[in-house]
């Protein structure tokens, strides 16, 4: 006994200590996840610019899933145990937390839709309102993603090639014989590409036009080597992509290839410059150079247009560029680089790289927002070597033939000030974006009025689903009832009198239809524990949608239960089969539990933390008053109340919480009181003093109930190790009962579960 007291206490101790550093590890994560949504909530790069994913709280169960997918660092983080949008500015679009999300809790979506005036208004067809005939696709439709360029300019040529052949009636292109064309497709990029090759596939007449002077659009002017995300793609007439990323040369070959070998009549140095209708209800497009006649036009021009100008003296200079295509033709020069975007960061550190350059970031802003995560760890490595020199808030006044003049903006001490840089300069390069051709797009029958888009439901909470769940569960049960039912017979008698009924060879554990029932027990628990393999990111295996797995994983737990209790004939013994189906049974009882009740947990943690979120910005918006006295004591009031809610919501301990709970009030009062007699000492007005405290009484008591769901949380998390301590010893207690079995067959009296 004291052996067994002294290991016992040993372990119990040891996983304590264990359960305790683990938690601990697990605040400080969250602390710091919590943070960066911070910093980018004041960059202004929480929320995204175009796509973005938004997260159903009420399903989402915390698998983590949709971060291990995410091909950006800090778009999606775990945070209260649910999945958590961090940096939307970084999201790419992709949607593989979509895909891969088991429980359909995350949907990528366009931004702020329903008030947007710079995203299109088009159809199901991608074909613009108002105007039949006239399709856009690719970035000009607001989805940057290069696979989603593609499948936009495949479906305008099918959609193209669908109606060209009803209206000649014979289902080819080839009907019209008026010098028409079919489609004219504007724009050589990954869509127009894309619809020019479908539509050479339907055998329409078409052109494509593209102000370059070869294939790639965007793509094109990407710099050197840049890495090109596509997801394997299939491009019509040529087949599948099956690589994640190619360089940009990469895929500018493959792409010029293509239009070697098919042959694709593209016009390039053609500059578009508009559409009309003439008088016979045809296009004609416009070109600097010339013009085209067609039923149908697809515009695949991209979002950029032309570059963004700064509008200082001295841009129209020779040494001034919009665009870096080959770093390695600057050497030994002293380079300005203007914008805050993917493509200037690149630029500047593909130039820093070159021998003898001497290279300047300038940007307006006081940190970086659109960037990717691997282009913010590439910089942060460029600037830790002295590569690059980085100016925060700093604006360009005058490029001189040999210098640059910059506005910066300093900040010491409550101090701000403006001073003037002045850099010896050999090369500019201005990337601060280009003009949207909404005005282009406009004038040729474009509508960007959202009361004409698409009615899109509004993205509200589903719910955990427990309906749907109860109600698969009640259909398997009334069939497992019904079968019971109809063998009541059977199964009513005593252990001892069911070998001389007639049905006993047929339902009894060992033999007929009680042996296939187990059979089926066995392979339901052998796809349930599969489930684990298709989650984990460690395995290769990847068979089916999470999704499809997550449902089967419900659906498969109570079949091989149902199934297990008519193999052990309604009767389950003091066995090692009878404890295998205890053990299945205490399994499906934890599960359910863990799946529906520990998600209401993080989902209240994690609306707590949205409204903390809230009250931070109200009074982080307070403390830029212009009123110096005014702007002082908010932001001393905004200290003091972010302090006392660091000190409830991650310094203390659970039971040190629990304590807090008496004396939270006082701390609390404290604090208000020295705020009040602060702004009556520098004369605030007593309005926004009582507005001030209201903001900090919210906050503290929002703090302090997120705080409290964590540490429930984190009591409730071992309930899945319990749920995973339990799977493990029923499986051996299976593996042990099918063993017993096969060794031992009819000679066992048990058989089965019993």
């Amino acid at each position: 006994m004291s052996w067994t007291l002294l290991v016992g206490l040993v372990l119990i101790s040891g996983i304590a200590l264990f359960t305790s550093i683990s938690r601990r590890a697990d605040l400080v994560r969250m602390e710091d996840r919590l943070r960066k949504h911070e910093r980018a909530v004041r960059q202004g790069s929480a929320n995204a610019q175009l796509q973005h994913p938004v997260i159903d709280l009420s399903r989402c169960l915390g698998c983590g899933t949709c971060v291990a997918v995410c091909p950006e660092d800090n778009v999606l983080e775990l945070v209260h145990g649910q999945a958590m949008v961090v940096n939307g500015a970084r999201c790419e679009g992709i949607s593989a937390c979509e895909r891969e999300c088991p429980v359909g809790a995350i949907t990528v979506t366009l931004a702020n839709l329903a008030k947007r005036t710079d995203i299109p208004a088009l159809s199901e067809e991608l074909e613009a309102v108002g105007t039949p005939g006239l399709f856009l696709a690719g970035e000009v439709t607001a989805h940057a993603l290069i696979k989603t360029a593609i499948d936009h300019g495949v479906t305008v040529g099918a959609e193209v090639a669908r109606r060209v052949a009803a209206a000649n009636g014979d289902g080819n292109g080839n009907g019209h014989s008026d010098g028409v064309l079919d489609l004219v497709v504007v724009g050589a990029g990954p869509a127009g590409l894309a619809c020019s090759l479908e539509a050479k596939r339907h055998g329409l007449r078409f052109v494509t036009l593209d102000r370059e002077f070869g294939p790639g659009g965007t793509v094109a002017r990407y710099p050197r080597r840049k890495l090109v995300l596509t997801r394997p793609v299939e491009l019509p007439l040529h087949g599948r992509l099956d690589r994640d990323s190619y360089s940009k040369e990469e895929l500018i070959e493959i792409w010029r290839g293509v239009v070697e070998k098919e042959q694709l009549p593209i016009r390039y140095g053609e500059v578009f410059s508009g559409l009309e209708r003439d008088a016979a209800g045809h296009f004609v497009v416009h070109t600097e150079t010339g013009s085209h006649t067609a039923r149908n036009v697809c515009l695949a021009i991209g979002r950029r247009g032309i570059p963004r100008e700064l509008g200082v003296p001295g841009e129209g200079l020779a040494k001034v560029t919009h665009s870096l295509v080959d770093a390695h033709s600057y050497q030994h020069r002293r380079i300005l680089v203007v914008g805050g975007g993917d493509s200037a960061v690149e630029a500047a550190m593909a130039l820093a790289e070159q021998p003898g350059n001497r290279v300047t970031l300038s940007y307006r802003k006081a940190a970086f927002f659109r960037i990717r995560g691997r282009t913010e760890k590439r910089l942060a490595k460029s600037l830790e070597l002295g590569k690059i020199e980085l100016v925060f808030r700093s604006r360009v006044l005058a490029i001189g033939e040999e210098t640059v003049e910059l506005e910066v903006d300093r900040t010491r001490d409550d101090r701000e000030w403006t001073e003037r840089m002045t850099l010896q300069n050999d090369d500019v390069f201005v990337m601060a974006g280009g003009v949207l051709p909404f005005e282009l797009l406009e004038r040729s029958g474009v509508s960007f009025d959202p009361a004409l888009r698409r009615s899109t439901e509004s993205l509200v909470e589903e719910g955990t689903g427990l309906t749907r769940a109860l109600a698969a569960g009640f259909v398997l049960s009334l069939v497992a009832l019904i079968w019971a039912g109809w063998h009541w017979d059977y199964y009513w008698l005593e252990d001892v009198e069911r070998p001389a009924h007639l049905k006993h060879d047929l339902l009894r554990p060992s033999k007929g239809a009680g042996l296939w029932l187990g059979g089926v027990s066995l392979a339901m628990i052998g796809l349930n524990l599969a489930y684990l393999l298709r989650r984990s990111p460690r395995f290769e295996f990847s068979f089916g949608s999470l999704r499809l797995w997550m449902t089967s994983h419900v659906a498969t737990g109570i079949l091989a239960f149902l199934c297990a209790t008519l193999h052990a004939a309604m009767s389950p013994r003091n066995t090692v089969g009878g404890h295998a189906y205890w053990a299945l049974a205490a399994l499906l009882v934890t599960g359910a539990i863990g799946r529906y009740f520990y998600a209401y947990v993080p989902r209240a943690a994690n609306g707590r933390e949205l409204e903390l979120s809230e009250v931070r910005a109200r009074l982080a918006r307070m403390a830029e008053s212009r009123d110096a006295s005014e702007r002082r004591f908010h932001e001393r009031a905004q200290t003091d109340v972010l302090a006392l809610i660091e000190s409830r919501q991650w310094r203390g301990r659970f039971v040190g919480r629990i304590v807090a709970l008496f004396g939270a009030r006082r701390d609390l009062t404290r604090v208000l009181t020295r705020l009040a007699a602060r702004g009556a000492r520098q004369g605030i007005s007593d309005d926004q003093v009582q507005a001030t405290l209201s903001l900090a009484r919210r906050a503290h008591r929002t703090a302090l109930m997120a705080a409290h769901y964590e540490d429930l949380r984190g009591v409730l998390g071992s309930w899945r190790y319990l749920h995973r301590w339990i799977a493990a010893l029923m499986v051996l207690l299976v593996a042990v009962h099918v063993f017993y079995a096969l060794v031992y067959g009819e000679s066992s009296s048990a058989g089965g579960y019993r």
